[in-house]
């Protein structure tokens, strides 16, 4: 079993900065990923970005691709969403999840993760 816990959410201006963070337990071997993924009232989950565990490669939205950062530290089973330059339709609940064995195509489908974290709420706001 994996399980995650995330935190780093607040309240900004725009233009601000937030990191995000996505604490595992229970191993991240084999083909294990971690993605993000945020979700605003009465809309679907959207994908934001996700990380291979062992080659560190990563993947963006095209909404978020210059201004995000995914990254994952091995030592601690941590990972980080480093959100600059943030906008107002940056808002939302953000999500963490993760899966031990998962496909390049499944990466940016939420119905193929496995593990989820608890969610943290992001609000860009003038």
């Amino acid at each position: 079993q994996v399980q995650l816990v995330e935190s780093g959410g607040g309240l900004v201006q725009p233009g601000d900065s937030l990191r995000l963070s996505c604490a595992a337990s229970g191993g991240t071997s084999g083909s294990f990923a971690m993605g993000w993924f945020r979700q605003v009232p009465g809309e679907e989950r959207e994908f934001v970005a996700a990380i291979r565990w062992r080659s560190g490669h990563t993947y963006y939205s095209d909404s978020v691709k210059g201004r995000f950062t995914i990254s994952r530290d091995k030592a601690t089973n941590t990972g980080y969403l480093q959100m600059n330059s943030l906008k107002p339709e940056d808002t939302g609940v953000y999500y963490c999840a993760a899966d031990p064995s998962i496909i390049l195509s499944s990466l940016f489908d939420a119905r193929r993760y496995g593990y989820w974290g608890q969610g943290t709420q992001v609000i860009v706001s003038s």
